[in-house]
């Protein structure tokens, strides 16, 4: 069986999508090393977790997430229709385990053609600035392609510039009607490397999160032994007195 590390490894080093770009002809300076950001595909037992995420976030981010100022009422009734066999949602996690970051890609009723998906992403306030709803938008491009997606759509308020850019520096195209903007992006059909992409990425965060699980543990073994610790010793000093 191939191994988390084996995946990742290959994912990275024959794959065209993780791929670093081709060295230029001209000597540049070198440029930093892409940071693996782990993001992992969030389940219906983290309801929870979502509903935690969405509500944190201020009235203008809801408004520029949902495009409307959204209540705890609404959020609360998106948290609990979302389809977890239909679409996809993936998070970013803290060393808490808190959701600081988390994506939805949304796929059309089965009724309806399968060719189109919708990404929307949320980023809490304190973990902006470090590319997380870049990374996100990336994750749900590699899905969309391996589920056979042509034509990943991004609806967004135009005043939305930090989802507008991503969107553009991907590629797609923006279309703007007065507060709202439209933003497509053709997909490439699914190939060995993606679908090897999503499964290294997928085993990189579970690893990542199993060892997070681990550690928060952990800490809160050591927490509680401290506590009976200084209750003994508080004890020892009452009955010295």
């Amino acid at each position: 069986m191939l191994t988390a590390k084996a995946l990742l490894k290959a994912s990275l080093g024959v794959g065209s999508f993780l791929k670093a770009p081709m060295i230029e002809a001209q000597p540049r300076a070198a440029a930093p090393a892409p940071v693996m950001v782990p993001i992992r595909s969030i389940g219906p037992r983290e309801r929870d977790r979502i509903a935690q995420h969405l509500l944190a976030l201020s009235p203008h981010d809801r408004y520029l997430r949902f495009g409307y100022a959204a209540s705890d009422e609404q959020i609360q009734r998106y948290v609990d229709g979302l389809d977890f066999d239909r679409d996809e949602l993936f998070g970013i996690y803290n060393r808490r385990l808190d959701l600081i970051a988390m994506a939805h890609l949304a796929f059309p009723p089965a009724d309806q053609e399968q060719d189109c998906a919708e990404f929307g992403v949320s980023v809490a306030e304190h973990a902006r600035g470090r590319g997380y709803g870049a990374r996100l938008f990336e994750r749900a491009v590699v899905v969309a392609r391996n589920e056979g997606v042509g034509m990943l759509f991004i609806h967004a308020l135009s005043e939305n510039a930090a989802m507008l850019k991503i969107a553009r520096k991907a590629g797609a195209t923006v279309v703007r009607s007065g507060s709202e903007s439209e933003a497509h992006l053709e997909l490439p059909a699914a190939t060995f490397d993606s679908r090897m992409s999503e499964i290294a990425l997928e085993q990189f965060a579970q690893v990542d999160y199993q060892l997070k699980t681990r550690a928060k543990q952990f800490w809160a073994f050591l927490a509680e032994l401290q506590d009976i610790r200084s209750g003994v010793r508080a004890a020892r000093d009452r009955s010295a007195q």
